[in-house]
């Protein structure tokens, strides 16, 4: 197997393991949440879950109110997907293709949500740090793999270490 094989092996497993990880907790939160939609449970410290239906994108922005938009978003992370499935087969260090995987897995994540329920399940809710938004792992994921590539591009591409 080649080096580049591996990576893309790297991301599509990290992606798959995202998706599982962010759909099993999204289940457990709905089963538990889902009487008392905005109902919020101490955790621990700051940390709360509370169960908010989000028909924007990542962190609640744009919210659409459902309809076409559902379908448009959809496809829009599946395109997004496809083209990070390419880029993981040509990725040159393995950090990127942990970050595609992130990505990938993010998009996905929320991508099942919109087919299925029309809105994508927020539930991590850090408010109490003034983070004004309620999150899911699909949303972490994301923003993590987007900050590794960034980080990779500004500082490690530049100095030559990876």
């Amino acid at each position: 197997m080649t080096t580049s094989a591996r990576r893309a092996q790297i991301a599509y497993g990290l992606a798959l393991a995202v998706v599982v990880v962010d759909q099993i907790i999204k289940s457990w939160v709905v089963t538990r949440l889902a009487p008392d939609l905005g109902l919020t449970l101490p955790v621990w410290g700051p940390l709360r879950l509370t169960l908010v239906e989000n028909s924007g994108i990542s962190y609640g922005f744009f919210q659409s109110g459902g309809g076409w938009s559902r379908w448009v978003l959809a496809a829009f992370s599946l395109v997004v997907s496809i083209g990070l499935a390419i880029w993981a087969q040509r990725a040159e260090k393995s950090v990127i293709a942990v970050a595609i995987g992130l990505i990938m897995g993010g998009a996905l994540g929320n991508m099942i949500d919109r087919v299925a329920r029309g809105s994508v399940v927020d539930f991590i809710d850090v408010q109490a740090l003034h983070f004004p938004w309620v999150f899911n792992v699909a949303d972490s994921a994301i923003t993590v793999g987007i900050i590794v590539l960034l980080a990779e591009g500004m500082f490690v591409s530049k100095t030559g270490h990876a």
